[in-house]
This record gives structure tokens, sequence and C-alpha cells, in this order.
């Protein structure tokens, strides 16, 4: 019989978290007329020094409360825009730089409309804990004004008596930014940067690029170990522009710069791919959906470049007729790769279930579970899309692996299963 426990924690919408993002103008001169940017600042300059401090008194008065170290942010925004536009910083006082600053910045709120589809990784700081016990990384989809996805942190630890804490969520946000052009939308590959003195819990990626413009969707946080030893965390999410999609892998190795990376090749045209946490047979490899319907085992020499696939696994039993998916990277276990999947239904009903793959051949099943070990029912049938139950990677802790999942794409709830009896029911 399978052991699972649902957690009573469930983490919800929260049009409250705000975040002060760079205002990133993207609007090219035709050299005819000095540029939307030089136009703003050539008018913070014009001002005189009591227009400046009753226009910065009014943005003050409006935003710094909400904001962490509002004024330095401010600071930091126009140092950005001085290298960009090449302005002489010796005649400009602290109160125009400041008020220059919140003319390129705006508050954007990352969460008001969902907070979904989470995945979970060991973190990357493991002092202090007591024996049994594990502290995780969750990364997680948070959906706002016009129904753009970024992607935001929760740090927490699992006990070892399998109860979770979440770290306590700083009062403030902020958001990761590249460092480039300000006239330019960056494309192809870029690098984004915590800011120097926010947590990771209160850090978010937003896209950057023209082909991320509508969403960072549904990022699957992975562990990598390389051959070398040397450890790094991969995650694959999708880039969304509004009309196309594209898998892209973003790799960190200390969460304070993250690369955000377009993948190529016929089968990064999918979404929903997930990323084995090492090489296998001196191979990466991944496990996608490139039909829409059924899943594939994908391998590659490089971790940016991927070509085709092999099907691995087709729908089979009545809670997943319609389609089939990944929820998250395999989990490496002594019997084998452990693989959660998602079902679709009747009535476009959710539900995880779960295979287990040969672990030197993962293109061979050694079981499957008949019946979903979790499926939207009773609290998780409610939210934007009603019927839905959907997570983009777990973790193992000690026996049970643990389970972030979306609910109704609009929260996210926590569950424990025992490995052993998931094993058994397959």
């Amino acid at each position: 019989m399978l052991h699972l426990i649902n957690h009573p924690l469930r983490l919800h919408a929260d049009p409250s978290r705000v975040v002060v993002r760079p205002f990133h103008i993207a609007w090219q001169s035709d050299g005819s007329t000095p540029s939307r940017s030089h136009r703003m600042v050539d008018a913070v300059l014009a001002m005189s020094a009591a227009e400046t401090r009753q226009q910065l008194d009014i943005v003050l008065k409006d935003f710094e409360a909400r904001h962490w170290q509002t004024r330095r942010v401010f600071m930091t925004r126009y140092d950005e825009i001085e290298a960009q536009l090449q302005l002489d910083g010796t005649q400009i006082d602290d109160e125009k730089r400041q008020l220059i600053g919140a003319y390129f910045c705006h508050e954007y709120s990352y969460a008001a409309a969902a907070l979904m589809n989470p995945s979970a990784v060991p973190h990357f700081d493991q002092t202090g804990l007591e024996p049994g016990s594990l502290r995780i990384l969750m990364s997680m989809r948070a959906v706002g004004e016009g129904h753009i996805s970024s992607v935001a942190f929760r740090e927490g630890i699992i006990t070892r008596d399998s109860d979770l804490l979440l770290a306590p969520e700083p009062p403030f946000a902020t958001a990761a930014d590249a460092i480039g052009d300000e006239e330019a939308v960056p494309e192809g590959p870029v690098t984004v940067y915590r800011h120097r003195d926010s947590t990771l819990s209160g850090t978010v990626i937003f896209p950057i690029t023209r082909a991320q413009s509508k969403g960072l969707e549904d990022l699957r946080l992975v562990h990598f170990t390389h051959d070398d030893g040397q450890q790094e965390w991969l995650g694959t999410y999708t880039a969304y522009n509004g009309s196309h999609i594209q898998s892209e892998l973003m790799r960190t190795r200390d969460f304070r710069a993250f690369d955000l990376v377009p993948m190529t090749g016929s089968a990064a045209r999918n979404k929903g791919m997930g990323l084995f946490p090492r090489k296998v047979n001196g191979k990466y490899m991944m496990i996608g959906r490139q039909d829409g319907e059924n899943l594939f085992l994908i391998q590659s020499e490089n971790l940016t470049n991927w070509e085709g696939g092999e099907l691995l696994l087709k729908p089979a039993y009545p809670w997943e007729l319609v389609q089939i998916g990944n929820c998250g990277p395999p989990i490496e276990l002594d019997e084998g790769w452990l693989l959660l999947t998602h079902g679709v239904g009747a009535m476009r009903k959710y539900s995880i279930g779960a295979v287990l793959l040969d672990k030197n051949d993962p293109s061979k099943v050694l079981g499957r579970t008949r019946e979903p070990i979790l499926a939207a029912a009773n609290q998780d049938r409610e939210g934007y899309v009603p019927n839905v139950v959907y997570s983009c990677g777990a973790l193992r802790h000690g026996d049970t692996i643990f389970i972030p999942y979306g609910v109704a794409d609009s929260s996210i709830a926590f569950a424990f299963v025992d490995i052993g009896s998931l094993l058994d029911v397959m």
C-alpha cells in the first residue's frame, strides 16, 4: 500500500509581493533625434534643485516604505544609466542621480496572479543542520501582470522527521538583472545577477530576451555532478514570447550569477525537458515530450544541443490516456532512476504517477504505477486552471521522496511519499 503524506502548508499568490525592476527602454534612436533615454535624463538635469527635491520627495513618499534600500536601488540604477549613456557624473548631484534612477525603474507585482509548478534541489549550503535534516532550495513559477511568468526562489529545511520548515520570506524582493545596452533588448545567451545584498528567497528572475518576453515557465532544477566532480545547478525551462516557445537552460554554481542559455536542436523546440543529474554511459540525457502525447529519452554530447529522441513511454492507463509528461528530472535510487510523471485523463484531470528506469540503460522501463500517487481532488481541484496537479521536480530525503507540486495553476502544495511503498506498487 502506498504511504503518502500531504503536508498542510500551502503557498498562494500574493499581490503585495512587489519588486523594483529596471525599466529598460529598449528603444533605439534612428540617429536624427536623441533617444528616449537621453530625453528623460536631459529633462531631469534641466530641473532646478528645488524641483528635483520636490519630485524625488513624491517618489520616496510613494515607494520608499514598500521596498528595500530604495535610495540605494535608485543610485545603482543611475550608475548603470551613466555608464550606458556616457554621462558626465561629476556634474550631477545625488538627488538628481536618485531621480534619474527612479525614472528607469518600475514596480511590479510578480506573483499577483499565481504561484505554481515548483521544483526542489538540495541547497548549496548544508552547514549548521541537525543530523538527518536537509536544507532545500525551491524554484517557483510566479505569474504577474500580463500573465508573464518569472522564476522565484524559496529556501527551507526538511527535518529528519520529514517535516517542512520554510525560511521566512523577506519583506522585500529584488529582481536579478543583466548588465548591458539600455537601448536594446539582449538576444541569445544572457547572464543575470542577484543583487549583492539580496537573499535568494527574495530574488526573482524576470524575462530578459525577446524570446522570453512573455515568460520563463516551469523551471526544472537539478543538482548536477560533472565527470570531474564539479557541482552545478542546472535548470531547463520554457521561454515564451507570446507565439513561440523554445527550451533554454539556466546554469549557476553560486546562485549569484545565472546564465540563461537557449538550447538548440530539434528536441529543444519542445517544452518540459527534464535533465538527468549526471551523465549516463558518457552522455547527457533528458526526458522530454516531443509530440504532445508521449515521453522520449534524449541523449546528447552537449548540454545545450539536443536532437532526436527515443520513444520511452506511451499513455497506458485511464488516468493518463490524453497525454503524459515528466514531473522533473529523474531521481537516482539504488534500484534505478525514479521518474515522476504527470498524466491527463478524462475532463482534463491531471494526476502524478511514477516509473522506474534501469540505472545503466534508462531506455528500459523496470516498473510503472498503475494508479496515480497524487491526483487533483478536494482542495487540489479549485483554481485558475481547475483539476491540475503538476510538479517540476522532487528530491530524495532519506527513505522518502519530497514532492512540491502546483495546484490548479494557482498555488503550491507539498507531499512526502515513502520510497519502499512507491516501488512496491509498481
